[in-house]
């Protein structure tokens, strides 16, 4: 159940260099079709399918992504216009509970994704320097977090999600 849970393992941050950095802005650049490709000829049931006993179906997991990248989008631009913001959390558990997770047309989601995610890496490809050493004070982990953080966590949690999407996708052609 942990490898269906964390299919590429657990976010673990370690400083990277600059290649690195452009990899995790092409991972970004690229979800919006990677997500398209997956989920492109899912039905409704693998819509309503989970990953894994417990998680959250297709759906929701479509409409999470979209709620989280435009929480992330928001975060950054906060830390590059403010000086060391305290950043604004939010219940993700209850947001995937909401009425629109379940019932939203995952298109309006995946619109959401391609218009973001354009801005988002136009926003990352201007950010130079010392700006990537940039903080904010994120009140779950109780420390400041710097935007190269922040740009890995969004690397592996596209990576992440996208993974659970496939297992769903896989598991019409074995199950």
């Amino acid at each position: 159940m942990y490898e269906q849970q964390y299919p590429i393992g657990e976010f673990k941050y370690q400083p990277y260099g600059e290649a690195q950095r452009n990899g995790y802005i092409d991972t970004i650049r690229r979800l919006p079709e990677r997500l398209r490709g997956v989920v492109e000829h899912f039905t409704e049931a693998q819509l309503e399918q989970s990953y894994r006993p417990g998680g959250w179906s297709a759906r929701q997991l479509i409409h999470h992504i979209a709620d989280s990248h435009m929480n992330a989008y928001i975060r950054f631009k906060l830390i590059l216009t403010e000086e060391k913001p305290v950043l604004k959390t939010y219940e993700e558990k209850l947001w995937a509970e909401l009425q629109d997770t379940y019932f939203a047309p995952v298109e309006a989601s995946l619109s959401i994704l391609d218009g973001l995610h354009r801005r988002w890496v136009s926003l990352l490809e201007g950010i130079s320097g010392p700006q990537w050493e940039r903080t904010g004070f994120h009140p779950e982990h109780h420390r400041d977090v710097s935007l190269l953080e922040f740009l890995a966590l969004y690397d592996w949690h596209s990576r992440h999600h996208l993974e659970h999407l496939r297992i769903i996708a896989e598991s019409r052609h074995t199950g």
